[in-house]
């Protein structure tokens, strides 16, 4: 995605490292936002990989058992896991340590034919952008990356590292959630009308194997969960007190902090949820282009980065446990110094949730999943993702007005899909 300057420094100066008095009459400094803002991180990873956690023992029960009771288990506990990623998706943009690694647990679209089986009819045999468009590793213990050879004999957490983004092509997705998600439900062939992916437990059920491969198959599902789970733990690591997220953000100063801050904000709300994940398959009518698009989950990954957001911005965090952790955040600065923009930013952001929550309340229903919602012809379909996404995009306006405010200056990720619609046509 381009960035583009989205607000320069405005207004009265404002001596961030000074103390400032909000309503409630608690004194807050730029220094208590970052500490929290690095707590509510350690915090959010840290569900974010006990889930996953959850997430692998399912996986392994079905793997040790595959059957259609187990397999549902393991995709209840997909879905269950991806919440508490989701909403750390605001972490992504300003901090350079989390937006490098979070490659290897979200990327998205994927080309599956690098990692499994295909559908020819609708997949295709061939991409001329991608030479490893239907390497199908599951099938062959070896494969061609440019001038080298890989053994793929054994598939284990090396052989996916290989894999992921080989030849230097991001659609080569071969490790995170998007992978595990392949692998349990496979391709969803239903176009814009009902249906997820509808992958047979028996793929994985080496004593009565369907389409080939069930070892190897389910030798990649392991890997795959675990190292979904190592890569958590690593960025939980990297949240801790002395972790090197932490020192990084601190090295930023006070200003750069609070920069940092609203860049993540800012970028998620717009350039990546609006545009490249909202707007872009809205202009194609493309169910490729939905960001869980073999479990249609993508109404609840769409509504819980929103509820990331504010969790952010406000410094108030509902935990995987029940307990909640409160604490400054930017937003008390932001009341402090202009009360005006803060309250409309509330407002933004909670009709913003209004919308993501329309559109999840749709898909729970029954009614019709994301992907028919966005689909050509499906005139109220259409126009309620493009209601949600106009309220991210005033949302991010409104963020505009806060850096405005305190005198800071960021850069947000833009998207053609906004920005430029034509080139996407």
């Amino acid at each position: 995605m381009k960035r583009h300057l989205f607000a320069l420094a405005a207004g009265t100066a404002l001596t961030l490292a000074s103390v400032i008095s909000i309503a409630r009459g608690e004194d807050v400094t730029a220094g208590a936002v970052l500490k929290h803002y690095g707590d509510v991180a350690e915090a959010m990873y840290g569900d974010a990989q006990a889930a996953a956690g959850d997430l692998g023992k399912a996986i392994d029960a079905f793997i040790a058992d595959p059957n259609d009771k187990t397999l549902a288990a393991a995709r209840a506990a997909w879905k269950e896991a991806r919440p508490w990623y989701q909403q750390t998706e605001g972490y992504r943009f300003g901090n350079a340590i989390v937006d490098d690694w979070e490659g290897r647990v979200n990327a998205w679209p994927l080309d599956e034919g690098l990692i499994d089986y295909t559908d020819k009819a609708s997949y295709g045999e061939t991409s001329d952008e991608n030479p490893l468009y239907t390497a199908n590793v599951i099938a062959n213990t070896s494969i061609r990356i440019g001038n080298d050879t890989v053994d793929a004999t054994k598939i284990d957490a090396d052989l996916l590292r290989k894999l992921q983004e080989a030849g230097g092509n991001e659609a080569n997705v071969a490790t995170g959630y998007h992978a595990i998600e392949f692998l349990l439900w496979g391709q969803d062939l239903n176009g814009t009308k009902a249906g997820a992916g509808n992958r047979p437990a028996s793929d994985f059920d080496t004593k009565n194997c369907t389409n080939g491969n069930c070892d190897r198959r389910a030798a990649y599902l392991k890997a795959a969960s675990d190292l979904l789970q190592s890569d958590l733990a690593e960025m939980v690591g990297n949240w801790k007190a002395d972790g090197a997220a932490r020192k990084e953000l601190k090295g930023k100063g006070d200003e750069g902090g609070l920069a940092t801050i609203l860049t993540g904000i800012g970028s998620l709300s717009y350039g990546e949820l609006a545009g490249e994940r909202m707007k872009l398959g809205l202009i194609l009518h493309d169910p490729e282009e939905e960001h869980d698009c073999f479990s249609d989950n993508t109404h609840n990954s769409h509504y819980f980065d929103e509820e990331g957001m504010i969790s952010i911005y406000s410094g108030k965090l509902k935990r995987r446990d029940g307990s909640t952790l409160e604490g400054p955040g930017i937003a008390a600065l932001a009341t402090a110094k202009a009360p005006a923009e803060a309250k409309k930013l509330d407002e933004l952001m909670s009709d913003a949730e209004k919308k993501l929550g329309a559109i999840r309340d749709r898909a729970e229903s029954g009614k019709e999943a994301y992907d028919q919602m966005i689909g050509q012809g499906n005139e109220e379909g259409n126009a309620l993702v493009q209601s949600a996404i106009d309220a991210l995009v005033a949302q991010t306006r409104g963020l505009e007005a806060i850096v405005a405010a305190l005198n800071l200056k960021i850069t947000v990720e833009g998207s053609d899909s906004l920005d430029n619609p034509s080139a996407v046509q």
